[in-house]
This record gives C-alpha cells, structure tokens and sequence, in this order.
C-alpha cells in the first residue's frame, strides 16, 4: 500500500509474485486511476481477482513462458540436494576431501511422482524420463498428449505418496491446493522421501513439512519457494534481522536445500514474459481487452 501512489497518472500497473493486490490495494489503484493490471507471472495468488472485477478493473497474466527453466531449476534442486553438491563445495572449500557424508542414490529405476502436469510439469515429466525413472502423475485434467510419448501413470494422490521415491510439485496455488501437503499427506509417504517445491510455497504446510524432517519421512527437500516469502525474498535483508523463525528453522536442517524463487530466472523465459506483458499492453490499448484477461 505504501507504494501505489507511485502509480498516479498511470492507466496500468505491471506486478509480479512478490507484490499484492488484495482488495484494499486494488481499491487504492482504482481511486487513482489504474484500470489494468499487468501480471509478469503465470499464477494470480496474490490478486484479489473478484474485486478487480467488482471495479471493472482489466486483469491479465503470462499463461507461459519458457517451462523449461522452471521444470529445470526442479531438476537441479533434485541432483544437488540428492548427490550434496552444496556440502562437497563446503568441504572442497575448507580442504577436507572426503568422501563418506557425500553418497546419494541412483535417479535411473526410482519412481518420480508429479503433482501437476501443466506445460512445467510436463516438461519435467520429460527430463525424468530421460533419467530413467518410473513416472506417476496427479493432474485432475490428465494429459493423455503426454502419455503417448513417455510411459507415465496417472494416479490417485493417495497412490502418488505411497509409491514415490521423490515428489516435485508443479500445481497452482489456490483454495484445493493450499498446504496440499500437509502431516496426512506425509503420513501417506515413504519413508525418506526426497520433496521438491517449485511451485508456490504455501502448497507445503511447512510446520508439518518440518515434522517430516524430524521423523525422517522425508529425506530431502528442495525448495525454491515459502510459504512467507513474501516477508523478505526479492529483498536485500543482510543488514536487518529475520524475524520468520520458521524459516531459519528450516534452513537449518542439512537435507534442505532452499533457493530464493528464483526457477524462472533464464534469459529465455525473462524475454518470453517480457513479450507477452507489452503484448497485453497493446491489446488492451488497441481492443479494450486482450487474450489473457482472466475473465
């Protein structure tokens, strides 16, 4: 709220995942003259989508960029927490070149369940398959495409956590998929399971998350979201204290790996957003409307 003055004059505002526009916001914009709201990102969690349509306001998003950089990121947050690359550096680092805290396990013959199956979920769907892995999949719309070029299994959830080796989260945060995984989910899973979030944080109960860790039901994690990111991510905070204590709690945990939102982050998908936002520009400016609108 501190900042939508800086949109005096403007017909249209750009936002992205870290910035809010819950109902009082978009009230503020609206008083000021904003009629469009810009989004740089495939999800809308953090618009108050039916004020905006109350208002009359226009809303409307990047439905796709590059998937890949995301369904890779998930990828990297799986290798590097499995084979400990973040320890071997630390231990390169210090001159002790040992070995015996750096076995991971095969990826090759491991059953993968994807939670998810959109454009990021189907392209990650395809890189582990290029690992070898069995595939299982929970989508409510399945992608029969998908399933006629690599062997994936559409399963129930239930079916997902007590088959799989390693879950990575590739769903949209709303009101079905906040803290989906939660202490029943984890108590359906296998014991040392390796979790990967790319996707939004609060789809992970992250209390509960913790519990896991303690119990040991899950082995690893790889996060490049949180839940409460939005206290702090995106920010240089060197110089001011964190006070989210359940995040320090979880950093603190050896088989964590958190990175800070950053899976979109290539060249790639950066120009593919930028693209499509003066897209949706342009044809709000010349139609009044434009193909992304979300409603």
């Amino acid at each position: 709220i501190q900042t939508v003055h800086l949109a005096n004059g403007a017909e249209a505002v750009g936002l992205f995942t870290s910035d809010a526009a819950n109902a009082e916001i978009l009230g503020s914009l609206f008083d000021i003259g904003v009629r469009y709201v810009c989004l740089r990102s495939v999800g809308y969690d953090h618009v108050d989508v039916e004020k905006a349509k109350h208002l009359g306001m226009k809303v409307a998003n990047v439905p796709e960029y590059s998937p890949y950089s995301v369904a890779e990121h998930a990828a990297a947050l799986l290798l590097a927490v499995n084979r400990k690359i973040v320890l071997g550096q630390k231990l390169m680092d210090i001159g002790d070149y040992r070995i015996d805290a750096l076995k991971g396990f095969d990826l090759h013959g491991k059953t993968v369940g994807i939670i998810g199956t959109g454009k990021i979920g189907r392209a990650f769907a395809q890189i582990m398959n290029g690992f070898g892995c069995n595939l299982l999949a929970y989508d409510p719309v399945p992608d029969h495409t998908l399933q006629s070029l690599i062997n994936i299994t559409y399963v129930s959830l239930k079916e997902l956590y007590k088959y799989s080796d390693v879950i990575s989260i590739h769903c949209p945060l709303n009101v079905n998929t906040k803290h989906l995984i939660c202490k029943e989910a984890f108590a359906c899973m296998k014991k040392g399971i390796t979790l990967i979030n790319t996707a939004r944080g609060a789809i992970i109960d992250t209390m509960a998350l913790i519990d896991a860790l303690d119990e040991g039901t899950v082995g690893f994690a790889g996060l490049d979201v949180y839940e409460n990111e939005k206290r702090f991510f995106f920010e240089d905070v060197r110089y001011q204290k964190n006070g989210d204590d359940l995040f320090i709690q979880l950093r603190s945990y050896p088989n964590v790996l958190v990175t800070g939102h950053q899976a979109f982050l290539t060249h790639e998908a950066l120009t593919g957003i930028a693209e499509t936002t003066v897209s949706n520009l342009n044809e709000w400016a010349e139609r009044g409307y434009c193909k992304n609108d979300l409603f």
